[in-house]
């Protein structure tokens, strides 16, 4: 099952198959997730801890949201070992879009200061 992500804007911005995959709002595959992080599909890069639908950079900051999870930041996480290259997941359909969430509360230590776009490209 595919669960919409939101920016700190409240937009939609990519999809998460919890602990597999994330995908953006076109439905291509931007990361995989593995062992509690997310790393780049294209380059393999850590992009940051993943706590159930809640996405951090690298310092430990919020970058996408699920209102289904509490909004929160963390210490700057150790940076985990690299994780090996996840095969390529068949496209998904495209959910039906959500409604547009509350935006919540600011979390301790602020939102991450990369964009949705900038976290997914490195």
């Amino acid at each position: 099952m595919l669960l919409p992500l939101f920016d700190k804007n409240c937009d939609l911005v990519a999809w998460i198959k919890p602990n597999e995959h994330i995908f953006g709002a076109n439905m291509e595959w931007v990361a995989f997730i593995s062992n509690g992080h997310a790393w780049s599909s294209r380059s393999g890069n850590w992009l940051g801890p993943v706590s159930g639908l809640l996405c951090k950079d690298t310092s430990g900051k919020p970058v996408l949201w699920n209102p289904n999870e509490r909004v929160t930041g963390t210490a700057k996480p150790a940076k985990p070992a690299k994780a090996a290259k996840a095969a390529k997941p068949a496209k998904p359909a495209k959910p039906a879009k959500p409604a547009k969430p509350a935006r919540p509360a600011t979390p301790a230590g602020g939102w991450s200061s990369e964009s949705y776009f900038a976290w997914s490209g490195q």
